[in-house]
């Protein structure tokens, strides 16, 4: 049991609770177990509920103008007040990612305020842009 430490006559997974580091060699993240898909309905501005620590938001297929931005919330009841959110658009039936930027514009217990902008001068695009998201939870 390369990851246990030896208690005796039995094996306790290690507890990383105050460590100073944590430190890994390989994959550090979420189980497929603490990860979900949500797909939006029926705008770009509309709100989304997924309860996970991680997932994939697949935005609707709607128009967003060039050089603007939207915004929708993220229900999720894992959020707390302290933690942080990653995210980056990770593409879907996008041609170009590079065409949009996506950040978090609030954050609260139990949602998240997601942007997404088109960064092209003056091109609308009508992509069902997806989102890759991670909470990196902090009490």
């Amino acid at each position: 049991m390369a990851n246990s430490k030896a208690i005796g006559v039995a094996f306790s997974d290690q507890n990383i609770y105050g460590a100073d580091q944590v430190m890994a060699n390989q994959q550090l993240g979420y189980t497929t177990a603490a990860q979900g898909t949500v797909t939006q309905l029926t705008s770009k501005s509309t709100g989304v509920t997924l309860n996970k620590s991680a997932g994939r938001i697949t935005m609707n297929a709607a128009a967003l103008a060039g050089a603007t931005a939207v915004s929708f919330t993220l229900t999720n009841s894992f959020i707390s007040a302290n933690d942080v959110m990653v995210l980056c658009v990770s593409g879907g039936s996008v041609a170009d990612v590079t065409t949009y930027t996506t950040y978090i514009n609030g954050l609260a217990a139990g949602s998240a305020g997601i942007t997404l902008r088109n960064l092209t001068a003056a091109t609308s695009q009508s992509e069902a842009v997806v989102i890759n998201f991670a909470l990196l939870h902090c009490e």
